[in-house]
């Protein structure tokens, strides 16, 4: 049924989403009714919980909905632990390494390998970085499907996925 599907999914968007209230609720939200030691757990495992701690009212920091005292790695860490505490089968992932700093880019890259683990991660990325440890990728073009496998195996294909890896990464013909 599609409730019980919904209870299966987890998702973390671009623009991180975050309500007016604690960083501790913020995170709960993905479970109603969390403990603050599962709160602490989430957000250790996805590089928040030593920033969080370190502001000046800790996990009951109150943030606005913008979020705009945190960073943008931050915020968005702050999303990963809301996904990862519903422990969900299933997490959509839409460009979650889009708008952070490099090194916020490397904590989440950590955390999504962590994610990974006994779920299915549907992540939509154009950085292939982000994507090329992935077990399987999917590769649209005009919203068609029209390659599909790991980074190595598209690579050999010398396909669309190939082109674009090379433009993107400045790589001339061999």
């Amino acid at each position: 049924k599609r409730s019980s599907l919904r209870q299966e999914v987890g998702v973390v968007l671009q623009d991180p989403v975050l309500f007016g209230t604690s960083i501790k609720e913020n995170i709960a939200y993905g479970k109603p009714g969390a403990s603050m030691k599962e709160i602490e757990e989430a957000a250790r495992q996805v590089h928040a919980h030593d920033f969080i701690v370190a502001l000046p009212e800790g996990y009951d920091t109150l943030i606005a909905e913008s979020g705009n005292t945190l960073s943008g790695g931050q915020r968005q860490r702050i999303c990963l632990a809301r996904a990862l505490i519903r422990q969900a089968a299933i997490l959509i992932m839409d460009e979650p390494t889009s708008a952070v700093d490099a090194q916020s880019h490397s904590l989440i890259r950590d955390a999504m390998s962590r994610l990974q683990q006994g779920r299915t991660i549907l992540l939509i990325a154009h950085q292939f970085h982000t994507i090329q440890d992935f077990d399987r990728i999917l590769v649209l073009k005009n919203g068609t499907i029209i390659e599909d496998g790991d980074h190595t195996r598209l690579m050999q294909m010398k396909g669309y996925y190939y082109e674009l890896y090379r433009l993107q990464n400045n790589l001339r013909v061999a």
